[in-house]
């Protein structure tokens, strides 16, 4: 699954090949791409044809477009966004309309001609996962921009208003992230993972984080003094800005960016995936520590046992 890092590829690809632009029409090739859209598909598309996208915004993992009406009586201010589920397996593509269709191409969206960009964007979903729905847009808990995007407006698609600020806002607090992991009685990475608490942070950058600042997964939450906080806030920013530089993991053949290039962030990876190999940062100091695959909520934690010892008091 695409995580924060991927998604911010696209959403600054939709940034530049997109946004100013006018959606001229919408062909529907799976309307089981829409079920999220629950006035169906004749509505998505009135919605859409004849709006002009304003810009391509990202709060954690959810990506929206909001889109302005310029027949509105306000002069065309955004109160509504195509928002993308990008699912397991979602691609939203740039192309020109003489490119063959994808095999799996779900929605195509015709836009505005602007030069030398090209002219469709496409919606493409294998594993049908994702999916697209146009949702209203509704201010911010906080008055802060709604999340990652090139102009800052104080809304937020509603399907994404629950969901917390990530690391790598620059309205994110680490003061007050470490007050709410102190309210709560789990282990750490079931809270990194809590998208109501910090969003964007998935399985894989969670043990790169954790990896990177000597913690053990399951350490309590409410034991965390103030420093190992703000060591995870700091070592979740590096990764992830690393991740961006290089492009996304792409440990999924299906993950690609806007105009279909793939990242290699995955051949960085420090804890990630190296299960049976030897601790690089150990290896470094002189020791000899072998990283540890253990399970971790049906899915894989993976953990240097002598930079990231068990807890005796451990939340699973």
């Amino acid at each position: 699954m695409p995580e924060l890092p991927e998604v911010e590829v696209v959403r600054r690809g939709l940034a530049t090949w997109v946004a100013g632009r006018r959606i001229e029409s919408v062909e529907i090739r799976d309307p089981r791409s829409l079920r999220r859209h629950l006035l169906g598909g004749e509505d998505f598309r009135g919605q859409l044809e004849g709006a002009t996208v304003v810009d391509a915004v990202r709060r954690g993992k959810f990506l929206w477009l909001p889109l302005a009406d310029a027949t509105a009586d306000d002069g065309g201010s955004p109160h509504t966004a195509l928002l993308a589920h990008l699912g397991m397996s979602g691609q939203l593509l740039v192309e020109d309309p003489g490119q063959p269709d994808e095999k799996h191409l779900k929605v195509r969206l015709t836009l505005s001609p602007a030069p030398g960009l090209p002219d469709e964007l496409r919606f493409v979903d294998q594993r049908i996962f994702g999916g697209l729905a146009v949702v209203p847009l509704v201010p911010t808990y906080d008055g802060g921009p709604g999340g990652h995007g090139e102009s800052p407006l104080p809304l937020i698609a509603a399907d994404a208003k629950h969901i917390a600020r990530d690391p790598l806002d620059p309205f994110f607090s680490a003061e007050a992230f470490h007050a709410r992991l102190h309210t709560r009685r789990t282990g750490l990475k079931r809270a990194l993972l809590d998208q109501t608490l910090v969003s964007g942070i998935g399985n894989i950058y969670a043990d790169e984080a954790l990896w990177a600042a000597r913690l053990h997964y399951a350490r309590p939450t409410d034991t965390l003094r103030r420093t190992e906080t703000l060591r995870l806030v700091d070592a979740v920013r590096d990764v992830m800005t690393r991740a961006l530089d290089a492009g996304g993991t792409s440990f999924d053949s299906l993950y690609v960016n806007v105009n279909g290039a793939s990242g290699y962030f995955d051949r960085s990876l420090s804890a990630y995936g190296r299960a049976g190999q030897p601790c690089a940062r150990c290896a470094e100091d002189g020791r000899t520590s072998i990283m540890v695959r253990e399970s971790f909520m049906n899915r894989s934690s993976y953990r240097c046992p002598y930079c990231q010892r068990t807890p005796r008091n451990a939340r699973w």
